[in-house]
């Protein structure tokens, strides 16, 4: 059995982070598959998904991290080509990645006391996110 379903999420722009633990919980439930896995992937290539404790210090260390990794301040091929001063949102994005999959158990996302879905916008504008939650299972 498979299910999908599409989750907008709108963002306040740069480094946004988002916890969609609720939403994803939500989605797999309404899947009614009992086991099986979740496939999460969000469209676009400067948002990025993930899992760790959402919570204020990591939520503020996770954007710091990444930009010592992709500074914003840098020269970046990408704005050679697009003028649009975002190379450093690609690449943030593409460390961190744009899906995540999950294994699902009695219906449910089977994740740790601590560990929660997140999604961060790493563009430098408010963008509107599609996450697909696909559920494949029993």
């Amino acid at each position: 059995m498979t299910s999908r379903t599409i989750i907008e999420v709108p963002t306040s722009g740069y480094h946004d982070l988002q916890d969609l633990t609720p939403r994803i919980t939500a989605a797999v439930r309404d899947a009614g598959i009992q086991t099986g896995i979740a496939s999460l992937f969000v469209q676009g290539s400067t948002g990025a998904l993930g899992l760790m404790e959402v919570e204020r210090g990591l939520a503020r260390d996770l954007p710091e991290m990444l930009n010592r990794w992709a500074p914003p301040s840098e020269e970046y091929a990408h704005e050679q080509t697009w003028h649009d001063g975002n190379g450093h949102s690609h690449l943030q994005a593409t460390l961190l990645g744009q899906s995540v999959t999950i294994p699902v158990a009695e219906g449910a996302p089977d994740l740790g006391t601590w560990q929660q879905v997140f999604l961060l916008e790493c563009d430098i504008r408010p963008r509107k996110r599609t996450v697909v939650v696909t559920v494949i299972g029993d």
